[in-house]
């Protein structure tokens, strides 16, 4: 199928053809009518799925056809996110779409100065993304009224409850009008979102593309049993034998640093991405591993919502998430849009437990393999001491973390190579690819 099978306008055809996209994802042959329906829309996707366009192309379509005008301070379709990562990829994303449609579009998050989203609010604003709580700030100022909202998307409001924002989101729903659309997109649907679904939506329309227990088929699952005092030399063996952009995603804000500290001593370009990071840090992190430049990510789970690197080609569990929904939101981000990825897990006596409720999800167990001897890269500088704790970041409720990276360049060893401890110099490259999937 074609995008203008499903009843798209011609601006936005030619926008998805200059974007290089022409065949919809199932999110999207699925979602789209409907949300041009007019109809009120539940879906279960995971990252990847192309769930973005889903949602911003019909609404971007009936705005523009309605003629309508927004008001000053006013708001035509608000779209809600958790992070202020994924709130800058969407109106990216709403932005390329849109192009020449002569729509407004904006993003609202913390940890930049509310000064210049205060000015575009104050003109008006057709497409508003934005986190709950800074949205919530401007609105406590008056400077942003959603009065005249009519479409309103709740995007991975999964992540948005775990993160605490339920009482915000609550706050935000009672300043809206009765009569809108409304859109929720989830990975998962526990009962509490569900209920929050059941208070929000007039007779939704259920999407399913995304099953609660699935993961990408084209991902290659591996565990590795480790010693947790070895994990740090797992690591690095594995990105020293393969060379390539690797996210790697740790618990804890505190094991990210430690992480990225460790990989620096060993001439790694590696960066951490957590909420204790600046806006600017987390930025410049993300806009490195982008362009290539950082070869390792290290990332908490809630900072690392809004990567959107294509066809990235791993991703490394240092430590497995406690809750394991968590694990098909890691994984979600290699193997992207049937592109072919590898996850590796480090599991150690603390991720046991961890290991064996992921399994029960996914109803299948995770292949084993032996790792070691470990080969190690020579120590080109001594490992930094911690940094003082930062304190700009966002004031928001404690979120769980993870972690994210990529390596230096070697011999071509195998991923699972086994071998002697050699020393090894040099940094090499991991390359970036080409999606055809509408996000």
């Amino acid at each position: 199928m074609s995008f203008d099978a499903l009843g798209l306008a011609p601006e936005l055809l030619r926008a998805l053809t200059a974007a290089g996209y022409d065949t919809p994802t199932p999110i999207q042959v699925k979602a789209i009518p409907e949300v041009l329906a007019g109809h009120d829309l539940m879906a279960s996707a995971q990252t990847g799925t192309g769930k973005t366009a889903s949602f911003a192309l019909p609404i971007l379509q009936i705005l523009k056809a309605s003629g309508e005008k927004v008001v000053p301070k006013g708001v035509r379709a608000l779209i809600l996110v958790p992070t202020r990562e994924l709130a800058a990829q969407v109106l990216a994303s709403v932005q390329r779409y849109g192009n020449g449609m002569r729509l407004s579009s904006a993003a609202i998050y913390g940890g930049v100065s509310e000064r210049p989203q205060i000015a575009a609010a104050a003109r008006g604003i057709d497409v508003l993304i934005a986190t709950p709580g800074r949205l919530l700030d401007l609105m406590t100022q008056n400077a942003v009224s959603l009065s005249g909202v009519r479409h309103l998307v709740l995007d991975e409001a999964d992540r948005m409850l775990d993160m605490g924002f339920l009482p915000a989101i609550k706050r935000i729903l009672a300043k809206l009008p009765k009569q809108r659309q409304t859109l929720m997109f989830s990975a998962t649907f526990a009962p509490e979102l569900r209920d929050l679904a059941n208070t929000m939506l007039v007779n939704p329309v259920s999407v399913d593309v995304s099953p609660r227990n699935s993961s990408a088929v084209s991902v290659e699952h591996v565990v590795h049993m480790v010693e947790d005092a070895r994990k740090r030399d797992a690591l690095l063996h594995l990105l020293h034998a393969e060379p390539r952009q690797t996210l790697v995603f740790s618990r804890t804000k505190h094991g990210a640093d430690k992480v990225v500290r460790f990989l620096d001593s060993y001439g790694f370009n590696s960066a951490a991405l957590h909420g204790n990071k600046s806006q600017n840090a987390r930025t410049k992190a993300l806009a490195g591993f982008k362009s290539g430049e950082i070869k390792v990510l290290v990332a908490t789970d809630i900072a690392s919502r809004g990567i959107d690197i294509k066809e990235l080609p791993a991703v490394i569990n240092f430590d497995l998430p406690n809750v394991p929904e968590d694990y098909v939101h890691r994984i979600g981000r290699t193997g992207r849009a049937g592109a072919t990825g590898l996850a590796i897990s480090l599991v150690g006596r603390e991720d046991a437990n961890y290991l064996r409720s992921i399994e029960r999800l996914l109803q299948k167990p995770l292949k084993r393999e032996l790792l070691g001897p470990y080969v190690l890269p020579e120590r080109v500088a001594p490992e930094a001491p911690a940094a003082p704790r930062q304190t700009q970041g966002p004031r928001r409720p404690q979120q769980r973390p993870g972690a994210a990276a990529a390596a230096p360049s070697s011999r071509g060893h195998n991923l699972r190579s086994q071998g002697q401890r050699v020393p090894a110099r040099g940094n090499g490259g991991g390359q970036r690819s080409g999606s055809s999937t509408a996000r």
